[in-house]
């Protein structure tokens, strides 16, 4: 059967604050593991009044207080925010709290815009162009490196997998010279996603960590019990995307009938675009979409992404994506 992991950044709704967004987030978690999803990932953002998973470490650590098997990860670090050192101390007390559950994907944009990236790092020096760097450094603190003079505490012998995120080429050429897993983000950003795969499949080095490729990718998943519902419930996600697009970002709106119908070509062009790696509607259409895309892409584990408004609503859409999968694994068993 299919793997299927989650990607949640902890969307604040309209009406809503943090707070509420912490507490849905340590449910939609738990209903995931019971659900059978390998991962929990959630990602750093800043500045976006709509995304409460800026401080991305201490989220996972509220999220593995209140589960016990599900993986708990980050989808991603944007590292050229940070120190490697810090990351390192941050990563390694999880896994201490949490031992052998702790993912950390990294990326390497800035998680927001540069206003932000410059209150971050303080000085954007350097940056990204130092990812590779300061991923090298990051493993010589998990690994308790003799070189660097001193141990990292938490950190040093942390059991931690790595992971480089990527949308586009670069982070597929990068995950296969490390031999690292690799995350592409086609949820928001599907353009390269078969050529990145290509490359990766292609150029990877086996690494102390991976022996061959691994590859997960995103995909958007709003299912409900008729496709109408579902339909509807995506219109928030869009609500999001366009707002973000025209610069006007914030909190996650309910959703709203018809609201792609209406917009203007251009809008709708770009919608269609980014959520083409995407399944809206009841099970059967979720079933038959994934089942498309993996059997495009050869993914060894499909990322489900999709905030949705209503909780109760999100956590439905991933109780019938899983039976999706579970009825393509029996097509296929059959």
């Amino acid at each position: 059967m299919t793997i299927l992991s989650i990607l949640d950044l902890v969307p604040v709704t309209q009406g809503s604050d943090v707070s509420t967004a912490l507490a849905n987030a340590a449910d939609y978690a738990r209903t995931a593991e019971a659900l059978g999803y390998r991962r929990y990932w959630t990602a750093e953002h800043h500045g976006m009044a709509g995304i409460a998973s800026a401080a991305t470490s201490v989220v996972l650590a509220h999220i593995g207080a209140a589960t016990s098997t599900i993986r708990i990860g980050a989808g991603g670090i944007m590292l050229p925010n940070h120190a490697p050192l810090a990351i390192a101390e941050q990563f390694g007390t999880l896994e201490a709290l949490y031992p052998g559950r702790v993912d950390l994907g990294l990326g390497r944009a800035p998680g927001s815009d540069q206003r932000v990236a410059q209150a971050m790092r303080r000085t954007l020096a350097g940056g990204a162009d130092q990812f590779p760097r300061d991923i090298m450094e990051l493993q010589a603190y998990f690994a308790g490196d003799d070189r660097l003079g001193f141990t990292a505490t938490p950190g040093a012998g942390a059991d931690i997998p790595l992971w480089i995120l990527g949308s586009s080429l670069y982070g597929a050429q990068l995950a296969a010279a490390l031999g690292l897993p690799y995350a592409f983000a086609s949820h928001f950003a599907p353009d390269a996603l078969d050529d990145a795969l290509a490359i990766y499949r292609r150029d990877f080095r086996p690494s102390a960590q991976l022996d061959r490729p691994y590859a997960m990718a995103g995909f958007n998943i709003f299912a409900a019990d008729t496709r109408e519902e579902g339909e509807f419930l995506a219109t928030s996600m869009m609500q999001s995307f366009v707002a973000l697009r025209t610069g006007t970002p914030g909190k996650m709106q309910p959703p709203v009938a018809g609201y792609r119908e209406n917009l203007p070509p251009q809008a709708q062009a770009m919608l269609n675009n980014v959520l083409s790696c995407s399944a809206i509607g009841d099970r059967d259409d979720v079933a038959r979409d994934l089942a498309a895309f993996v059997k495009r892409t050869g993914v060894d584990e499909v990322m489900v992404s999709g905030a949705i408004f209503d909780p109760a609503a999100r956590k439905r859409s991933i109780a019938i994506a899983m039976e999706a999968a579970e009825q393509i694994g029996a097509l296929e068993a059959a």
